[in-house]
């Protein structure tokens, strides 16, 4: 008996090993078909890449999760057998590696670096728990509104408040993205942060309205050859739409960063009920714009500033961007605007916050704007640019921080609304 049970464990062990063999052979007879994530090291930083590979079609794109980019082509040189090697000739980007037992290992260089760089089958999965899930208690509606001086059609989402009852008059927010081609939940780095405020503002009895950035999503025109004039244009037009529906007590506007100077602009014009400006530039663009580099080039690992004046700072900027929105944007000083500013503003910012420093930007909004008790100025210890807790403010990390905006700023928000619009909920 016991020589038999033996023999049948040795005939199992065979078995499941032929088994693990014909799995192996099966996994590897993929080839390199599918999506990719590796982790790049370079110095302090580390940057999740997916690498997503068509074979029938001989193609391949790369991710870089942290920075937001997505579905960058890369020149397929080699796909054969076990071997892969793709680059990106204009940003010196190279990648040969071999496949095996599933894995890809390969030596990944750009511009004189090298390193080791090993991907494994599957994709990022990102965790956004503040990220809100149907069925919503709220009604929600596609809409479209129209920048008639710029003829284009911009295309949103309108949210009532929970409990809303036609016929009753309620706030409304117009919320303005920052800069770059945005979708109307200002999607970023895997975070959706008009989508996560529009649901805590109906939560709290406030409608808002949220838009694809012109050129980007379901909105008509060209985003390319756009200034921050022309998309403050954008925004008056959605305050003249609101303001047409004759549903509201309060027509006023929520931006974030360049979002936020809009606000500005529109308060001086008169426009609106109301500013939110969340990080939102109160100064001369330029000189921001030098605190800027510096502290982002510090926080990945410079030694030293990397500009030492207003000048060299423009000439690295538009030596990297020269379309029409960086040459008029490094012109902008929107301190000039605050003086005209009327209404209520709720100005914040976060200590952590590299792209508009918060300290140096509250000084331009205390000495700007004129006293108004409704007026809140306020910074957030340990927030970054996005309104996330966050050691260093690097943007990099962005997308790894699962909170997509602090639940104090949201809180505050709403209460500040209802507070200054008399609205009780």
């Amino acid at each position: 008996m016991k020589s038999k049970y033996i023999c049948d464990m040795g005939k199992i062990k065979l078995f499941f090993l032929i088994i693990m063999l014909v799995v192996s052979i099966q996994v590897d007879a993929q080839g390199f078909e599918g999506t990719w994530k590796g982790m790049l090291t370079v110095g302090p930083q580390k940057l999740m890449l997916m690498l997503h590979v068509n074979e029938a079609e001989r193609s391949a794109k790369l991710d870089v999760v942290e920075q937001g980019a997505k579905g960058l082509p890369l020149t397929v040189n080699v796909m054969e057998n076990d071997s892969l090697n793709v680059a990106m000739i204009q940003i010196g980007l190279r990648y040969s590696g071999r496949l095996r037992n599933g894995v890809i290992e390969g030596t990944f260089s750009q511009n004189g670096f090298t390193t080791q760089l090993v991907f494994n089958r599957g994709e990022v999965v990102l965790k956004r728990p503040q990220e809100p899930k149907p069925p919503f208690p709220y009604r929600v509606e596609s809409v479209q509104f129209e920048n008639q001086s710029a003829k284009i059609t911009l295309a949103g989402t309108l949210t009532y408040p929970e409990g809303y009852k036609e016929g009753q008059k309620v706030p409304v927010v117009l919320m303005v993205s920052g800069s770059g081609p945005q979708n109307r939940d200002e999607e970023l780095m895997g975070h959706k942060p008009f989508l996560v405020l529009a649901d805590r503002l109906a939560r709290h009895g406030i409608a808002s309205l949220r838009y694809d950035d012109r050129g980007t999503g379901q909105s008509t025109g060209d985003f390319s050859s756009a200034t921050t004039a022309a998309f403050c244009s954008d925004a008056l037009a959605g305050i003249k739409y609101l303001r047409n529906l004759n549903k509201f007590s309060h027509v006023g506007i929520l931006g974030h960063s360049e979002g936020g100077s809009i606000g500005y602009m529109l308060g001086a014009s008169g426009n609106v009920e109301f500013i939110v400006s969340l990080a939102g530039p109160a100064c001369k663009v330029d000189t921001l714009m030098m605190m800027q580099l510096n502290g982002l080039s510090k926080v990945q690992g410079a030694k030293e500033d990397v500009v030492h004046n207003v000048a060299e700072a423009r000439q690295l900027l538009l030596s990297q961007d020269n379309k029409p929105w960086m040459k008029a944007f490094l012109d902008m000083d929107f301190s000039q605007f605050l003086q005209l500013v009327k209404c209520p503003v709720m100005a914040l910012g976060g200590s952590n916050d590299l792209n508009v420093p918060a300290e140096f930007n509250m000084q331009w909004l205390k000495k700007g704007l004129p006293q108004n008790s409704k007026n809140v100025i306020k910074i957030y210890p340990g927030l970054n640019h996005l309104f996330q807790h966050s050691s260093t403010g690097n943007p990099l990390n962005y997308v790894n921080i699962e909170e997509t905006i602090s639940e104090e700023v949201l809180n505050d928000v709403c209460s500040w609304i209802n507070k200054i619009t008399n609205t009780h909920h």
